[in-house]
């Protein structure tokens, strides 16, 4: 029996087939309607993966993927149809698309005022919860640069534009306490 993290609740389950991403049809379901919900500025590049559940990158047919090497990526729609891991992940290459990733800044679901406050001074085209549940990734329009890890106001916030892969849950969330 095959033990793996359903895509959308990110429960441990044994799952009901080899290589089935979701634990039931009510995840699959609201999956794919929050997945074709992503914004057009990510779903219109070509620089999909696929995600393991520790997060290491892969490629459609399993093998490692690369942050660097545009040869590992794929399409969105490829890379949603794929069953290999656990998620999606975009790909940040320096060409205008960054993304800030807040770590425990959700508490029962909702947004903490100092995330909720960040937030609204750093608006993206497209937030969404992380993987873990308590975390926020911000996508917005940026130039390529250094990425930087900070403390602000006691919040942790991680900042890329290239060279990383994020992952995507498309949770999307509202962005008010």
């Amino acid at each position: 029996m095959e033990f793996t993290r359903c895509e959308h609740c990110g429960i441990l389950n044994a799952l009901s087939r080899s290589g089935a991403r979701f634990c039931s049809p009510k995840c699959r379901v609201y999956w794919h309607r929050a997945a074709g919900k992503l914004p057009s500025e990510l779903t219109s590049h070509d620089r999909w993966i696929r995600r393991s559940a520790e997060k290491v990158p892969l490629q459609l047919d399993g093998r490692a993927a690369s942050s660097t090497r545009s040869s590992t990526w794929s399409s969105f729609k490829a890379a949603s149809a794929s069953t290999v891991g656990a998620g999606l992940g975009f790909v940040l290459n320096g060409d205008g698309i960054g993304c800030y990733d807040l770590d425990h800044c959700m508490v029962g679901g909702k947004l903490t005022p100092t995330a909720a406050a960040f937030i609204a001074s750093h608006p993206g085209f497209y937030s969404e919860v992380s993987p873990s549940g308590d975390g926020v990734h911000i996508w917005v329009h940026a130039e390529g640069q250094r990425g930087s890890k900070r403390v602000i106001d006691g919040l942790n916030v991680e900042f890329y534009t290239r060279g990383r892969y994020i992952t995507i849950t498309g949770k999307a969330i509202k962005t008010t306490a």
